[in-house]
């Protein structure tokens, strides 16, 4: 028997009680760490040479840019990852979707 595509899996999941707002309420967190990894790859440095920078353990940088960390990084800290991988943040608020004002 073959497993299902990943795709069919989330829309199956995702109409469970209690999944999707689970789902919604971690986005944020998970797409904080795509966009770590992402930019420090980019960027053109390893997990070892942001640590150095930091001067900190490679075990540290890849719990803050790992989606399973039950860590929540202070903004201080993704302030210094920014800055070791040559980025400065910013901060953006958006509207919800439910039409709360």
């Amino acid at each position: 028997m073959s497993r299902p595509a990943l795709k069919t899996f989330k829309q199956k999941a995702l109409k469970r009680p209690g999944v999707q707002k689970s789902y919604v309420e971690l986005a944020p967190a998970y797409e904080l760490r795509r966009k770590l990894v992402s930019l420090r790859q980019n960027s053109g440095l390893t997990q070892e040479e942001v640590a150095e920078k930091l001067h900190t353990n490679k075990s540290n940088i890849s719990r803050l840019e790992s989606v399973n960390s039950t860590i929540s990084p202070k903004l201080s800290t993704i302030t210094d990852y920014a800055e070791a991988i040559g980025y400065d943040i910013k901060i953006d608020f958006v509207p919800k979707k439910t039409g709360h004002k």
